[in-house]
């Protein structure tokens, strides 16, 4: 299994690298542009970009979907003009080996990766129209449906609820087309569209969020707090005014089924809202709630999903320091049920190529035995197996300059868990995660 899994994602690093090549240019550009790539704030300053558009600057502060980070961070990406459109291509894969204690842990070796693609051309000097290609090879590089992941839960697996464990991403995460026009100095309405995509609810997902971007494994509140980033059929129409924006979206409410190769249209049958509100570019922060039709699979009924957060971003003079704060709520209509999550995460990237990272996490789990099951000798009442879980993860990671043009590291994270009592004989006295990985994304150039 680990020759398969080191297989693919030799695959899926070489699908990055071949759509990379195309758009390399540090070697033929001038030195002024070439000083300019290394920077590693650039993509707001690249050559032929012309972030002079109020619309295209607007695209480029988006994570996924129309959900931004805060405006000083960077996402590392290769850019080539053809003809009217600007080409741009972004991505990582992670090669992870996962270790965890107790009778419910598991080991494994997988990739989590995904790769961006961008087409941008702007009409005019107040407009400007994007289309987005989101893929991941996670449906090969992961097994079984899952990676072993303690008291993570949510989707399906062979026909099961996922318990423990995390379900790969699609191949096609997302497939949308953007269009923005500045209506006058101080506002600009934006449309969204998409085969699939992340319509206006939750925070960055994690994936794409700057605090997140050393921490491969998800975050335990994911299916509280920024699950629907894929989503079928979504439109989303929005307005900016000076540094807030409100934003509406409506979509098929329902998670991607077991087949992670393909599409799932559905009927418009979910809706959501999201203000957010950027003071400084160093700032951003959201509140948004949305009503999703029967979610999960195997669990009838309607989700109200609430979240809010707050994320940082502040750049140093050998690196950055970004944080987010997030909080998310899930009302079970059918139940009659609360369930809540708090996150708080943080990278601090210093000399360049040294990364700290930090995550805590107070999460309510009540999938941990099933969808209506009860623990032996426990409590008959649902109510009393909502477990909340507390999840704290540390960790390091490293760049190496070994390939050109890549950012390319190794890191290590360990996650302590403190839970209920009467949780002891099911998962160990003191269970915990062990994760090592070794990274490549597309970088800057020299640091």
């Amino acid at each position: 299994m680990i020759r398969r899994n080191l297989t693919l994602f030799i695959l899926s690093f070489a699908l990055l690298f071949s759509s990379v090549l195309f758009a390399q240019h540090e070697h033929d550009a001038p030195p002024a542009e070439q000083d300019q790539q290394q920077d590693p704030h650039a993509q707001h300053k690249m050559p032929d970009m012309k972030h002079d558009n109020p619309a295209s600057h607007f695209f480029m502060t988006q994570g996924a979907g129309t959900a931004v980070n805060p405006e000083s961070s960077s996402m590392a990406m290769a850019m080539k003009k053809a003809g009217d459109w600007s080409l741009m291509v972004h991505g990582y894969a992670f090669l992870n080996v996962i270790e965890q204690s107790g009778p419910r842990g598991g080991d494994d070796v997988f990739s989590t990766n995904h790769l961006m693609l961008i087409g941008e051309r702007q009409p005019n000097s107040d407009s400007s129209f994007l289309i987005r290609a989101m893929l991941s090879l996670e449906p090969g590089t992961i097994q079984d449906g899952q990676y072993p992941l303690l008291f993570q839960t949510g989707e399906t697996a062979d026909g099961e609820p996922i318990i423990d464990g995390q379900h790969p991403h699609d191949l096609f995460m997302e497939l949308s087309a953007q269009y923005g026009y500045q209506v006058n100095p101080e506002t600009l309405v934006h449309f969204y569209g998409g085969l699939r995509g992340d319509p206006a609810l939750g925070p960055v997902a994690f994936p794409h969020r700057i605090s997140a971007q050393e921490l491969p494994q998800a975050a335990l509140s994911h299916h509280l707090q920024d699950s629907t980033h894929i989503a079928d059929m979504v439109f989303t129409g929005g307005i900016k005014y000076k540094q807030f924006r409100l934003e509406f979206s409506a979509f098929h409410g329902a998670e991607p089924d077991e087949d992670r190769w393909d599409l799932d249209p559905g009927a418009i049958d979910s809706w959501s809202t999201r203000f957010t509100y950027t003071p400084t570019e160093n700032w951003a922060a959201q509140i948004s709630t949305g009503r999703l039709k029967n979610p999960e699979e195997l669990e009838p009924g309607d989700i109200q999903r609430t979240t809010s957060s707050v994320s940082h971003h502040r750049r140093l003079s050998d690196g950055f320091w970004a944080s987010s704060i997030v909080w998310g709520w899930n009302h079970k209509i059918l139940e009659d049920l609360d369930i809540h999550s708090y996150l708080f995460e943080s990278v601090w990237q210093f000399r360049h190529v040294n990364y700290l990272t930090g995550r805590l996490e107070i999460v309510d789990k009540d999938e941990l035995f099933g969808h209506g099951s009860e623990l032996e000798n426990g409590p008959e009442d649902i109510e009393d197996e909502v477990f909340n879980i507390k999840a704290f993860t540390f960790g390091y990671a490293r760049d190496f300059d070994l390939i050109p043009g890549f950012q390319t590291g190794a890191g290590a994270n360990m996650t302590f868990y403190s839970t209920p009592g009467e949780l002891e004989p099911f998962y160990g006295d003191s269970p915990k995660g062990f994760f090592f990985y070794f990274r490549i994304r597309k970088g800057h150039g020299e640091h």
